[in-house]
């Protein structure tokens, strides 16, 4: 059977794209010398700022949001891969990490799981993941906010009520910070999405990063004093 390689080119250049970009943010973060902080959003279309234009996505507002809010400056790092599920995140953790070497950035900001829900993935595949990668993470000592997500209302209470207490459940076995709803105050208000329904807009982010900003800034503090 013939296979069409033009699909497989396609993901393989947006992986090269990717790599890229962590390798920039990596390198310029390093040049700007040692005192820079770094963050890396690790997640799906809501951290890769899906639909929006440069400097309205969620890791863009947000280092805004840092550097206006800290005494250290502040860079954040796009990990975000639009339709990511858990499965996805944990298959490209270690390559995301890369770029930071060693000792990883100073915080990762988990966010994935919504694509579980879209797709009524088996929630206990989901938190097979989502603890995978918090373990990972916690074993390489590099630092976790948790950012939780709510299932779809469809899939009903019995889905919901396995899937909703996952991220609050690896919070608590591994210590870790949590943020306990990234889209709070945001999600199913229509003029904050875009015509989705689903992605926030550029003033659903600005609330998103209003709300979960402090939490990273505490996170990254319980952070340092931890190391």
């Amino acid at each position: 059977m013939m296979v069409n390689s033009r699909p497989l080119n396609k993901i393989f250049s947006a992986i090269v794209a990717l790599c890229a970009i962590f390798v920039a943010h990596s390198a310029s973060a390093r040049a700007e010398g040692e005192d820079v902080v770094q963050v890396m959003a690790f997640g799906d279309s809501l951290t890769a700022g899906y639909g929006l234009a440069p400097g309205e996505g969620f890791t863009d507002q947000l280092e805004k949001w840092l550097n206006a809010n800290m005494d250290r400056p502040v860079r954040v790092t796009n990990g975000g891969v639009s339709g990511d599920t858990s499965s996805g995140g944990r298959a490209r953790l270690d390559w995301g990490l890369a770029p930071f070497g060693e000792e990883g950035p100073d915080l990762v900001i988990l966010e994935l799981g919504a694509n579980d829900g879209l797709r009524g993935i088996d929630p206990n595949i989901t938190a097979e993941n989502i603890d995978a990668m918090a373990a990972y993470l916690s074993d390489r000592n590099i630092n976790v906010l948790v950012a939780g997500m709510m299932a779809p209302p469809n899939l009903g209470e019995e889905y919901a009520q396995i899937f909703n207490p996952i991220f609050k459940e690896t919070a608590e076995k591994y210590g870790l910070p949590l943020y306990p709803f990234f889209l709070d105050g945001v999600a199913a208000d229509q003029s904050l999405n875009q015509s989705d329904g689903m992605h926030p807009n550029a003033e659903g982010v600005k609330i998103i990063v209003e709300k979960i900003g402090p939490v990273v800034i505490a996170a990254l503090e319980l952070g340092a004093a931890g190391r």
